[in-house]
């Protein structure tokens, strides 16, 4: 089955984005659990933590179709002491954020090299991040989404990603969200059937469908290998309308929140109702 939804507002408390998610028909949603544009906010209260939980319940979503997101400033593969133990910190505060709420996964960008270190160090650093934080928490994973490769970030290839998983020590809590327009922009053309399917083998092969915790279905406001992350609405970019149709109708991609981050929100309710129109 799709769990398809949108990356929903959580203004005024975690407790209001199941709320946002039902009012739009989705049947998945991700969130910020804190204000993504600060390195650390104040804690959960038990209120907004039994809150949460019992609209997740309400409105029946489970863990599965959560796919919270991390905050941006973080950069798990810094090459500079402080800013790398403060990254790290704001993580494992993520994490346990995620834990508190009942949730089994969390959403992040893997990290920036600055062209202060080597790309394989960089990612060794991330890696490296990654298994402390995890040593430290219970129960939920580390999903890797996969980047445009804009600027000096890492991930933007399929073997970039493998490299962290392969140095990660408990690969059960290890995962990976592909994000379509990510995809697309550096350099997988997803757009036409073969490339689609081309993609989609080299991702198994190298990484494998088995590591897969979510995606976030964006179309794209710029070409095949530009390496610039710009998110359009479903079939207004350059990607069209046929990848999503493939997309619904594909079961590798069955039982994993599928996220809209696309940037008319006024329109993710007529996308979702859109995109499920498209199953045969």
């Amino acid at each position: 089955m799709k769990y398809v939804g949108a990356h929903v507002s959580a203004s005024g408390g975690v407790e209001n984005a199941p709320v946002n998610a039902n009012l739009i028909g989705a049947k998945a949603f991700a969130l910020f659990t804190k204000n993504q544009r600060q390195w650390f906010s104040n804690p959960l209260s038990k209120a907004s933590i039994r809150a949460f939980r019992e609209n997740c319940e309400k409105y029946d979503y489970k863990p599965f179709q959560i796919l919270p997101h991390d905050s941006y400033l973080i950069n798990l593969g810094h090459p500079e002491k402080e800013p790398l133990e403060k990254s790290r910190a704001s993580f494992l505060d993520e994490m346990q954020r995620c834990e508190q709420l009942g949730l089994d996964r969390l959403n992040f960008h893997p990290g920036s090299h600055l062209k202060t270190i080597s790309e394989e160090e960089c990612l060794r650093r991330i890696a490296e991040s990654i298994n402390i934080t995890l040593d430290k928490t219970n129960n939920v994973t580390a999903v890797i989404e996969n980047t445009a490769g804009q600027g000096t970030n890492m991930g933007h290839k399929f073997e970039q990603i493998r490299f962290i998983i392969d140095m990660v020590e408990d690969k059960s809590r290890i995962g990976i969200c592909i994000d379509t327009c990510h995809a697309y922009t550096a350099g997988y053309n997803i757009k036409s059937p073969e490339g689609y399917v081309d993609t989609f083998n080299i991702f198994d092969k190298i990484i494998g469908f088995k590591y897969l915790r979510g995606m976030h279905i964006n179309d794209s406001k710029k070409e095949l290998a530009t390496r610039v992350d710009r998110h359009d609405n479903i079939g207004k970019g350059f990607l069209g309308e046929d990848v999503f149709r493939m997309l619904m109708n594909d079961v590798r991609f069955d039982d994993i929140p599928l996220i809209l981050e696309t940037p008319e929100e006024s329109l993710w309710e007529e996308e979702i109702r859109n995109l499920y129109s498209l199953i045969n």
